[in-house]
């Protein structure tokens, strides 16, 4: 069996991979290296391939997902009978933290002094906001979006948790609700959080009418997909004064154009989508865990984690 891997990884790290794994042909290639020819015969594949060259496999049965995304690979992409699974649960510690860090620095002004100080001026920036007490409203309550209400529910605040369905309510979130009380929740929040991934479900989840609904006081963080928030609606909204302030590692369009006005206003954070990914190391490792633990299972035929549904995108 040939199992193509698309993931970064170093000699110990594929050492880690083929420790267990007897009798398989393991064939490293990075996305942007690969070919038609190179994938046409593998049988699984670890980590993300440009889904226009999955037309060319003749065997592929696996294809395991480096990122929670599944956008690209639902809707036709792959056969019914190639199983989908994604990298659910890799992401929460990067990914939380950042967002604790974007917070504290919209909150606290720290881009303003950042600026003060590669420009030497000594000077306080007036008041800042507290986030000890604040309702903290959180959308998509997987792996991030829980990760990221447990933090803040450390820092002393409400957290409020937005599903697509009804589930049992994890620990660190106060109140739980389907997206049908979004719009009753929204004008209560002080924070509003975006773990969303990017589908037609989700496509301006929050719109000019739903920005409309919250606080003057309130901020906006978006970690999950741009086209989840509309962005015109929110860039008119923070100019107004409408809303305080917002925090962004993903935009619409992306890369945000650098005539873009969010780029100049003070009460913006954004970071270029790397809040994922592999700036942090510990989140390479987590996906190796999954692949080896799902390789390990595909093998003997056992029930495998992070499965996808293909009509939602989502896990079973």
């Amino acid at each position: 069996m040939k199992i193509l891997v698309s993931l970064p990884l170093d000699e110990r790290q594929k050492g880690r991979l083929e420790q267990n794994i007897r009798h398989q042909e393991f064939i490293y290639c990075l996305p942007e290296e690969l070919t038609e020819e190179r994938i046409s015969d593998v049988e699984v594949i670890l980590g993300n391939v440009p889904p226009e060259l999955l037309s060319y496999t003749k065997k592929l049965k696996w294809l395991q997902l480096n990122n929670a995304g599944t956008e690209g690979y639902c809707g036709g992409a792959l056969p019914e009978d190639v199983i989908l699974t994604n990298a659910t649960g890799a992401y929460g510690l990067a990914i939380s933290e950042h967002m604790v860090g974007m917070l504290f620095e919209l909150q606290k002004k720290l881009n303003l002094y950042s600026r003060n100080q590669r420009d030497h001026i000594w000077k306080s920036e007036g008041h800042v906001r507290v986030i000890e007490g604040s309702r903290v409203l959180v959308l998509g309550l997987g792996d991030i979006g829980t990760a990221f209400a447990q933090k803040m529910k450390g820092l002393g605040c409400r957290t409020v948790g937005i599903k697509r369905r009804e589930a049992r309510k994890p620990e660190g979130v106060d109140d739980l609700y389907t997206i049908e009380r979004l719009e009753q929740q929204l004008p209560r929040a002080d924070i509003v959080a975006l773990c969303l991934p990017g589908n037609e479900s989700t496509r301006h989840m929050l719109n000019e009418e739903r920005i409309s609904m919250l606080k003057k006081s309130a901020v906006l963080l978006n970690v999950g997909r741009g086209i989840t928030v509309d962005t015109q609606a929110l860039t008119k909204a923070l100019q107004e004064g409408r809303i305080a302030g917002a925090a962004l590692d993903v935009t619409d369009p992306e890369p945000l154009p650098p005539e873009h006005p969010l780029w100049d206003m003070d009460n913006v954070i954004l970071t270029p989508h790397v809040s994922g990914g592999y700036t942090l190391p510990e989140t390479l490792e987590k996906i190796l865990d999954i692949c080896i633990a799902n390789l390990e299972c595909y093998l003997v035929k056992r029930p495998m984690r992070n499965i996808i549904d293909r009509k939602t995108g989502y896990c079973l």
